[in-house]
């Protein structure tokens, strides 16, 4: 039997990490310091600051008091023209102060009323009340009263348009003083206007007034009331939007507050209208619509042409 030399087995052979043949290490360069030339200066530092702009207030004929309003003629007209109407519809009475009663103050607030082409129109003295001085619960309750979509503005203009309809414009004098106030509301008497022979008495308001938190949904409770005893149906997509129908006549009626505009088929239904508003309220028939929540309206032999160039200019002027 052959022998066979029995293998010697060969020694581990260790294994030599890899080396890199160059230091490839992440070195950290310092950023170059900044050139003289380069700095950047502020206005503050350098001293050449802009100078400064100031808005003032262009100069107005406006007077801001009743004391002032009164030294004026024209103005002091205008007070007593809203006085007047206050005391013809039985706005308040002169009462001694009940105890423990909430007494509002109220201002005199004064406005220009400008005709679409800009030039003046009318001085107007309106008798506000300080309605914040209010308590929730005490004297008032409910506040929301509906307001005109501007889609629903459109829409009616373009049936006038298609139907070759007229477009009329009224506006109710002194709109908040007709309804009836359901809460006790005590009010100071007005500046200018204070009774001598009962100097220390206050206003129990029997009618709404201009400032309370409850006289847009009380004036809205009333005209709506006018327009269903005539036979409006106010729309159910928007309240402002009232709908008279009657064998061939159709009318349509927006209202904004005070500004009211209709249009339909039958011109002769339209002025039984009149007559019933003139009837209820102050009305101001004026005419054929030209100027509406900012919009004019010019008449053409095809259509309408509406823009809002007025109402642009006084936001320019006030910005």
């Amino acid at each position: 039997m052959s022998s066979h030399p029995i293998p010697t087995p060969s020694p581990p052979v260790s294994k030599i990490p890899h080396r890199p043949r160059f230091n490839i290490s992440p070195r950290i360069v310092p950023p170059p310091a900044p050139s003289p030339s380069r700095r950047i200066l502020t206005r503050t530092q350098t001293g050449k600051l802009p100078p400064r702009q100031y808005l003032a207030a262009a100069p107005s004929g406006i007077p801001s008091t009743a004391v002032q309003a009164l030294k004026l003629p024209h103005w002091r007209a205008a007070l007593v023209t809203e006085f007047d109407a206050l005391v013809r519809n039985h706005t308040w009475d002169l009462v001694p102060t009940p105890p423990d009663c909430n007494v509002l103050s109220n201002r005199w607030v004064f406005a220009e009323k400008t005709n679409p082409d800009g030039s003046l129109g009318r001085e107007k003295a309106r008798l506000v009340a300080r309605g914040f001085e209010q308590i929730p619960g005490h004297d008032f309750g409910d506040t929301f009263s509906p307001v005109l979509k501007p889609a629903t503005l459109r829409l009616l203009l373009g049936i006038s348009v298609s139907n070759a309809w007229s477009l009329h414009q009224l506006d109710i004098s002194n709109a908040f003083l007709h309804d009836t106030l359901k809460e006790e509301v005590y009010m100071r008497q007005p500046v200018g206007f204070i009774d001598p022979e009962h100097p220390d008495y206050v206003c129990r308001l029997r009618k709404s007034i201009y400032g309370l938190r409850q006289a847009p949904r009380a004036w809205f409770h009333c005209l709506s009331q006018a327009l269903r005893d005539f036979g409006f149906v106010a729309s159910q997509t928007d309240p402002s939007l009232f709908i008279y129908t009657s064998g061939s006549s159709l009318l349509y009626m927006l209202v904004y507050v005070d500004d009211l505009v209709i249009t339909g088929n039958d011109s002769s239904v339209i002025q039984q209208l009149l007559v019933h508003f003139h009837s209820k309220f102050a009305l101001r028939d004026l005419g054929r619509l030209s100027y509406f929540l900012g919009l004019e309206v010019h008449y053409t032999p095809t259509g309408l042409i509406l823009n809002q160039r007025k109402y642009i200019l006084e936001l320019l002027e006030r910005s």
